[in-house]
């Protein structure tokens, strides 16, 4: 079986795990959660990140964070993961689905603009597949509206757009190291504070909403319940494994978009024979090779494909079902049609991409896509 995803182990993970096992202090903050948090600071080139336990509690804290409150409106494309609905519908917003492009996964922009209210809190971009939104155009309509911009980049990392890392480019930035992901700790994420005034406020929502920091750094003689907040701290255990990979994080990244660059290479004649389309990069987004994906014509054409694949002993999927027409949100969504996200949610395919995928078996995907197409 050529899989799907498979998981990667960068060199120190076991060296630095083990010493971590030896250390008094494994909870959050400790020796490799500081190591992570040095290394992420000059990533962003100046921008203020935490680990947290997942991409889904970060997301959370941003709407923290940000103060949402009962009827304010978020808008986020429909064509997303769950968690950025939900942290938001946790804090009792209103969420307003926009669509996505004709030829990208990622927001309309235009469709944006159309959906902002007096309401409107916080606009949350997705970058699918680790390429960016056009942020320029979000960011002008941020300063003319005064509404916050939280990227979702789970997908992001190693990721830039116009050489800025993803997730540092709104007022705040979320990203996951799941195991699906380029770099992984199994389950983690980190929130990237790119407005300065928001950084304390961070800091002690995810101390369960006390100065606990302050504290250990010696700054104050005691620690008090200051906010609400929660437990959004990640394992140093998992510090350890996370801060091997983000050591490799370049040469991961080169290795994923070399698999991705031959599959687009391979396959472009399919989309020139109009069988099925392949991604887009935008001028100013430089991708990470997350995900390699082809639209196929219809919601048939993709199920006989993955068939035939699977057939063949390759496991390859879809992706997100549209979220206005999920089972939990269809009969209370009142919005816009929203065709291309339905299109992307009907006819998206995506392909094997890991670092085990050797040539061969890359080679063997190739072929069989193509055979299916003959």
């Amino acid at each position: 079986m050529i899989h799907f995803n498979r998981i990667y182990s960068a060199k120190n993970e076991k060296k630095y795990i083990n010493d971590v096992l030896s250390l008094d202090v494994q909870s959050g903050d400790g020796k490799y959660t500081k190591l992570c948090h040095t290394y992420l600071k000059n990533y962003t080139k100046g921008s203020s990140p935490f680990l947290t336990t997942s991409c889904t509690h970060s997301l959370e804290m941003a709407a923290l964070l940000l103060d949402i409150q009962p009827g304010d409106e978020i808008i986020m494309p429909s064509f997303t993961f769950v968690s950025t609905a939900n942290a938001f519908l946790l804090r009792g917003a209103k969420i307003i689905f926009c669509d996505s492009q004709k030829n990208h996964p990622n927001m309309d922009i235009n469709h944006v603009e159309s959906l902002i209210t007096a309401k409107t809190k916080a606009i949350v971009p997705v970058h699918y597949a680790g390429v960016a939104c056009l942020m320029d155009e979000l960011l002008t309509i941020s300063h003319k509206k005064n509404i916050k911009i939280i990227e979702d980049a789970a997908q992001g990392i190693g990721a830039t757009y116009k050489n800025s890392p993803l997730g540092t480019i709104g007022d705040i930035g979320c990203l996951s190291f799941h195991d699906t992901k380029s770099i992984s700790c199994g389950e983690g994420g980190a929130i990237f504070i790119n407005d300065t005034s928001l950084k304390l406020k961070a800091e002690i929502l995810r101390e369960k909403g006390t100065n606990r920091a302050a504290y250990f750094r010696g700054e104050i003689d005691k620690y008090v319940w200051k906010s609400l907040g929660s437990s959004y701290l990640l394992s140093d255990i998992l510090a350890a494994k996370l801060l091997s990979q983000l050591e490799a994080l370049e040469q991961i990244t080169q290795r994923r978009k070399r698999i991705w660059q031959h599959y687009y290479d391979s396959l472009q004649a399919l989309e020139s024979q109009g069988n099925c389309t392949l991604p887009i990069i935008p001028e100013n987004a430089n991708h990470n090779g997350h995900i390699f994906y082809l639209v196929c014509k219809n919601r048939k054409e993709r199920s006989d494909l993955l068939t035939h694949l699977r057939k063949n002993q390759i496991q390859s999927t879809f992706h997100y079902l549209s979220l206005h027409q999920s089972d939990y949100f269809k009969n209370k969504y009142s919005g816009d049609q929203l065709p291309n996200s339905d299109r992307f949610t009907e006819c998206l395919l995506r392909l094997p991409l890991h670092l085990h995928l050797n040539s061969g078996n890359q080679n063997k995907v190739i072929n069989k896509i193509k055979s299916y197409f003959k």
